[in-house]
């Protein structure tokens, strides 16, 4: 299994730091997209300094949006990040054909890179998983983030898949790993000889992440609390062990609030509470409750 279109992998705008996952903001009767807010949220993402943007992956609520609902979002993302950092399109999908079509559209539309999570109602074996990220691969020319999270697709990829993958495919570029297990990225780092690039997309476990090598961190806490996730990168970067642990500490109680309480809730939720009301989540999800804002409220604060 091998890409045929080239030998050389795409060029793309370095991918290093806090990619932030904004949220998809619904009108009020959640029967429509709500462009100025979802506009105005990628802006602020950018503006408190976020190193890249990623629509539509779990957060953005991708498996619960239309095609043309799909289409709208990355238009709005693109337009509002203008090119000031990269952005990558989630354009996972149950189907291949599908995948690709979404894949496509992000290309037109300008996005720098896709992130792909293999979806399927049937068990997928490691041959089938490797097709289904070639094909998509010969359709578009961007580099793609292959995204392991078995926890929302059903599909779990071995470090050794995604490095043979990696090693096949020309735009498989990169790894979101998000299972939460550290010993994943040790492993794919040692496999690849650390030439593939891993991404920590598991909030909990981001310092001890950064600290194994991972290039960046996938992370929709940048809604809620930018500087923290800013500097949490920045101190872990510069090997600052203790102002990191010390950010992480502070930071922590939400990162594992959101994740146990659904991504598109609590940061709706949140971002209700800031001032920056973004709609519900579309049902079946359902807002976060009262006792839930109460409990969230006191993790909103940047100290």
């Amino acid at each position: 299994m091998s890409d045929t279109r080239s030998n050389t992998r795409p060029n793309t705008r370095p991918l290093r730091g806090i990619i932030a996952y904004p949220i998809t903001p619904f009108t009020t009767d959640g029967d429509a997209i709500d462009t100025a807010a979802l506009a105005a949220l990628v802006d602020r993402l950018v503006t408190d300094g976020a190193h890249a943007v990623a629509p539509l992956g779990s957060t953005g609520e991708s498996a619960y949006l239309s095609e043309a609902e799909f289409d709208t979002v990355v238009d709005i993302a693109v337009g509002a990040v203008d090119g000031r950092v990269p952005v990558i399109v989630g354009a996972s999908d149950l189907t291949t054909a599908n995948t690709v079509r979404r894949a496509r559209h992000a290309q037109r539309a300008g996005a720098d890179a896709l992130m792909i999570l293999p979806v399927s109602y049937w068990k997928l074996t490691d041959r089938e998983i490797a097709q289904h990220y070639a094909s998509v691969a010969a359709a578009v020319d961007l580099p793609i983030m292959a995204y392991n999270n078995p926890a929302t697709s059903g599909v779990d990829m071995a470090p050794e898949l995604l490095v043979q993958m990696f090693t096949d495919i020309d735009n498989l570029t990169m790894v979101k790993e998000s299972t939460g297990d550290l010993s994943r990225m040790r492993r794919i780092k040692e496999l690849s000889g650390a030439a593939l690039p891993f991404y920590n997309g598991s909030n909990p476990l981001v310092l001890d992440a950064l600290n194994t090598g991972a290039s960046g961190w996938c992370t929709a806490a940048p809604n809620l609390r930018p500087r923290a996730c800013l500097d949490l990168y920045a101190a872990a970067r510069a090997g600052d062990q203790d102002r990191a642990k010390a950010i992480y500490d502070d930071l922590a109680p939400l990162l594992r609030f959101i994740v146990a309480g659904g991504l598109p809730t609590t940061v709706k939720a949140g971002l209700e509470l800031l001032g920056r009301g973004a709609g519900d989540p579309r049902p079946p999800l359902l807002p976060l409750d009262a006792e839930g804002r109460g409990e969230l409220q006191p993790m909103l604060i940047e100290s």
